[in-house]
C-alpha cells in the first residue's frame, strides 16, 4: 500500500500565505501587487508597471530613444 504524504498535505498551502495581494493587471499583461510603482496614462487611463516605462512609451506612444550625435 502506497505510504500517504502527510507533509505534503500539511504544507500544500503554505505558498498561499506567502503571496502579495494583487492589484491588477497592467497594459502589458503584468501582475501589479499591492505596493508597486505603477503609472497612469491620463489620456487614455492605460496603466503599467514603472519599469515598463520605457516599453510603454515606445510601443504606445511612439517615442524613439536614440544618442545625440
Amino acid at each position: 500500500m502506497p505510504k500517504k504524504d502527510s507533509e505534503h498535505s500539511e504544507t500544500s498551502y503554505s505558498n498561499l500565505v506567502a503571496q502579495t495581494e494583487q492589484g491588477g493587471i497592467d497594459y502589458f499583461g503584468n501582475e501589479i501587487l499591492v505596493g508597486d510603482v505603477i503609472i497612469i496614462d491620463k489620456n487614455n487611463g492605460e496603466v503599467f508597471l514603472e519599469n515598463s516605462l520605457e516599453d510603454y512609451l515606445i510601443e504606445v506612444l511612439c517615442f524613439q530613444f536614440t544618442t545625440a550625435e
